[in-house]
């Protein structure tokens, strides 16, 4: 039976799985494998297909590396951080390039002259400063939200959502036509402060239609290993109740695990980013937040959690709030949690309403000492290699202009001479650093995983099945007792033979394209 039998042309046109005949899945490779090299009278005479399996993603992963083609790459327009995050399924990259206003890829090249390493906190007299009495916490960023909330460096968040501005009218309701058309929530840094402007939204197919308001929540990791207690503050705005709002809340405080990115309090099998017994629920199978931590003997009376609350009611609820003495001791790595949201159904909500809480000033102290060197920020190195300028990178690609650095080009170091910017890598942090010559361009990473992520990454392409069957062969007769040594080297001279095919076919090397190349080379070239 041909292999494409079970498929249709216009099941193929139709579709969206385009050049997919190229490959073979694993799993095929897998049963192939076991039809050709094992059984009776052949190499292999008995294995499991779960050891097999292993040897193949083993084969997969080493081939990933230097014969199949990387085809794997991520673009961002970089921000004035300078920083962009490792992909999740990186091992090492093929090109880093930014790319212009006519889509040409300028290259990136790597430098070797900075890095950013571990700024040690020191004293006014140079001393390693191992906190004083009541000191911040060192590692606790944006703390008064004087910057956007980022990820990389301070806090995470769940996103705001469109509410119903994607509907065509108003919603129905018992009856009653709501207008909500171009409504949308904000939660986000705003004028200095973290906001969550509250807007009412509508969902159908639980019992009906729900109105609620979606519940929004941030938070940061802090490290308080060898550190006893600590003393969490901040100042927060929850408004009174108006406008159908009732119960806008904000919670702040000290949890085990980080917030839920789950913002619709009524979507089924899922809890709310607020609810404080989401520690006994699981969402794709992960412990979601909030899960304060317990403190007995809190001031306010909440439920004995390490949290403070600021709860609107017939007047805002305004303030600086505090609660001391958390006992973090048994802990090591938690997370600062704040969430935002406004309870129940917000049927009688205005329409077009909102509702605004705030939050600002968080600080957390401890007292003590913390035996670890302490960092201090930003290390000098990499705060001075991204304030400096470069010279501007260029877009044009012929406009005979060839005295950009005359009398400079003397010793010239080669890695050096080019004005697209330079990059490193931090591998402890999983950052790329980039040069302030990038800043706001389209930065595009290629790269290089191990072909293991996910099942539709486990593919072989036709080129290197060979290759495959050989490198699986090779790694179970050389694992194994009693095989003859020259069986071993056989099969290690026809493995290395399919890789070397192999990358030769996946070259993808053109008689055509070389000679077209080969026509320039015939210029004469003068020295």
């Amino acid at each position: 039976m041909g292999l494409l039998d079970n498929t249709t042309n216009q099941e193929y046109y139709q579709g969206n799985n385009y050049g997919n005949y190229q490959f073979t899945s694993l799993s095929t490779i897998i049963d192939q494998f076991r039809i050709g090299y094992i059984g009776e009278d052949k190499v292999i005479s008995k294995m499991k297909r779960a050891d097999v399996a292993f040897y193949a993603m083993r084969a997969i992963q080493e081939l990933s590396f230097d014969t199949f083609k990387s085809i794997k790459s991520q673009e961002i327009v970089l921000q004035p951080t300078l920083q962009m995050i490792l992909p999740h399924d990186y091992v090492n990259y093929t090109q880093v390039s930014w790319s212009d206003d006519a889509g040409i890829k300028h290259p990136l090249y790597p430098t070797y002259q900075t890095s950013n390493p571990f700024k040690i906190k020191q004293d006014e007299d140079g001393e390693y400063d191992f906190a004083g009495i009541t000191t911040s916490l060192a590692d606790f960023n944006n703390a008064d939200f004087s910057t956007n909330l980022k990820a990389i460096t301070d806090w995470s968040k769940t996103f705001g959502a469109a509410s119903s501005s994607t509907l065509a009218g108003g919603v129905s309701v018992n009856g009653v036509t709501h207008d909500q058309t171009g409504v949308k929530d904000f939660f986000n840094r705003k004028a200095g402060k973290l906001t969550a402007e509250i807007h009412k939204e509508y969902v159908s197919g639980n019992n009906g239609t729900t109105i609620f308001g979606r519940h929004y929540s941030c938070w940061q990791r802090i490290d308080v290993t060898n550190i006893d207690e600590i003393n969490i503050s901040a100042e927060g705005v929850a408004p009174a109740d108006a406008d159908g709002f009732v119960g806008a809340t904000i919670r702040m405080g000290i949890s085990k695990t980080k917030g839920d990115v789950v913002t619709n309090p009524f979507k089924p099998n899922n809890p709310s980013s607020n609810n404080l017994l989401a520690s006994t629920k699981t969402q794709q199978g992960q412990v979601v937040g909030p899960n304060f931590i317990p403190h007995i003997g809190n001031d306010d009376g909440l439920s004995n959690l390490a949290y403070v609350e600021w709860l609107g009611g017939t007047a805002q609820d305004a303030g600086k709030k505090s609660l001391n003495n958390v006992n973090v001791a048994n802990h090591t790595k938690l997370f600062v949690l704040i969430t935002m949201f406004v309870p129940g159904d917000l049927t009688l909500v205005t329409d077009n309403a909102k509702a605004t809480l705030t939050l600002d000033n968080i600080d957390l102290t401890f007292e003590g000492s913390d035996p670890r060197l302490q960092r201090d920020g930003d290390s000098t190195t990499w705060t001075n290699f991204k304030a400096v300028t470069p010279r501007d990178n260029i877009n044009q690609y012929d406009d005979g202009t060839y005295d950009l650095a005359i009398g400079e080009r003397y010793g010239l170091e080669p890695q050096n001479a080019q004005v697209n910017g330079s990059f490193y890598i931090d591998e402890l942090k999983g950052l790329i650093h980039f040069s302030s010559n990038v800043a706001n361009k389209t930065v595009i990473l290629d790269y290089i995983s191990d072909g293991l992520g996910t099942d539709d990454e486990m593919i072989v392409h036709k080129f290197a099945e060979e290759a495959m069957y050989k490198h699986i062969a090779y790694a179970i007769l050389s694992s194994r007792s009693n095989v003859p040594e020259y069986i071993v080297r056989r099969f290690q001279k026809e493995k290395f033979a399919a890789v070397r095919k192999a990358k030769l076919r996946l070259s993808n090397i053109k008689l055509e394209e070389i000679t077209q190349v080969l026509r320039g080379k015939s210029k004469r070239i003068k020295h």
